[in-house]
């Protein structure tokens, strides 16, 4: 059955960032991700994953100035030297948190460049980052975001992020395949899922619209659940969503889901 991680940069923002861990571990999730754990000392971070006995499933290549909006530097070819830079920041948090993966974020194009241009930074980029990450027994994921959330971002579809996987070349460079995303842009999930299941590293959702909880929106979310596990995926589901309500209030999904995993 699908494990689920709790995205600590949406979920439980009742709570300071710190005190998320032990709220995720109390409503029942085994695993956290978020944008990112740069706030933090390495050692603050992995201390409340050991104490609340959490798995550290993901979090972001470092992605620029996100208060200013900022979305990710790896298009942008004036930040090439900060790109690389944040490639061995990252290592140095996903050795101490025990993290496998992290996703590189594109950023949002800048106007006036080619987008030829753009691409080949961004990939690039990419090859640095996933030989660098290999080597420190990290998987490397790149994230189609769509074009509302976001305008401006420059990869928006999962052929567009496959075709540049395939350009990369490289064997530590997957497709983190975000449901929500992908129904606005493309539809079509279960057999996207199902067709490049062995390049898809992770997996995470909301419905639509609104971003919020499964149950709010269009997606069968139930269907999907049993579907991606009879077709084999083994990694972790990521809950990035805005909750409608509070976050305990919304988390019957999740109970519901763990309590039939029970039975």
């Amino acid at each position: 059955m699908p494990r689920f991680s709790a995205n600590l940069s949406m979920l439980f923002g009742e709570h300071d960032f710190l005190d998320r861990f032990e709220a995720a571990a109390r409503a029942g999730f085994g695993g956290v991700e978020y944008i990112g754990p740069y706030d933090h000392a390495p050692d603050v971070v992995a201390a409340r994953l050991k104490k609340n006995g959490l798995t550290q499933v993901q979090f972001n290549l470092p992605a620029g100035d996100w208060a200013k909006g900022e979305r990710g530097i790896a298009v942008l070819p004036d930040r090439v030297p900060e790109f690389r830079q944040g490639v061995a920041k990252a290592i140095t948090y996903a050795h101490a948190l025990s993290c496998e993966q992290v996703n590189c974020l594109a950023g949002i194009a800048p106007q006036g460049v080619e987008r030829s241009l753009l691409e080949d930074v961004f990939a690039e980029n990419l090859a640095f980052a996933a030989e660098k990450l290999e080597q420190a027994g990290v998987r490397l994921l790149i994230e189609p975001i769509n074009t509302g959330d976001i305008p401006g971002f420059f990869l928006n579809y999962s052929d567009q992020a496959l075709a540049l996987i395939d350009r990369v070349g490289s064997k530590n460079l997957f497709l983190q395949y975000d449901i929500y995303h992908m129904q606005i842009m493309e539809g079509d999930l279960a057999r996207t899922i199902e067709a490049n299941l062995n390049r898809i590293a992770h997996i995470q959702l909301a419905d639509n619209p609104g971003r919020h909880e499964p149950g709010t929106g269009e997606i069968n979310f139930p269907f999907l659940y049993s579907h991606i596990d009879r077709i084999g995926y083994t990694g972790w589901v990521g809950a990035e969503y805005k909750p409608k309500g509070g976050t305990e209030a919304g988390l019957g999904w999740f109970r519901e889901f763990a309590g039939q995993a029970a039975a």
